[in-house]
């Protein structure tokens, strides 16, 4: 498949798809003349980065794993934890805010109620 069916398919732009080649992301990219020929691993790997940064994961992050440079699940799974830490600690932080909104919004309504 060409760039544009790829791009299609995953919801990343060709621009992306680009960059993740260059990075290294999606190994060797076979070529037809000018343009680039994807495959169904490709369309698993790219599905896969996708998956990854929408769960908060860089592609820094994912560029040693992926490029087959480090595979180490035990650090794959540090790396979890840790995205699994900053998580729970912004929802705390969200929970806060939220508590202080709501002590806000209950301070204006009675006010409003005195008035």
């Amino acid at each position: 498949m060409y760039i544009g069916e790829l791009a299609r398919l995953t919801g990343a732009t060709p621009k992306a798809l680009r960059h993740y080649e260059a990075l290294g992301l999606l190994g060797e990219v076979r070529r037809a003349g000018a343009y680039r020929r994807y495959s169904q691993q490709d369309l698993a790997q790219v599905t896969l980065i996708r998956q990854a940064q929408a769960l908060g994961f860089r592609l820094a992050e994912l560029l040693p794993i992926l490029a087959g440079i480090d595979t180490d699940w035990a650090a794959l799974g540090r790396h979890i934890a840790a995205k699994r830490l900053q998580l729970h600690e912004e929802i705390a932080r969200l929970q806060a805010l939220d508590a202080r909104l709501q002590a806000i919004d209950g301070e204006i309504k009675d006010c409003l109620q005195r008035a």
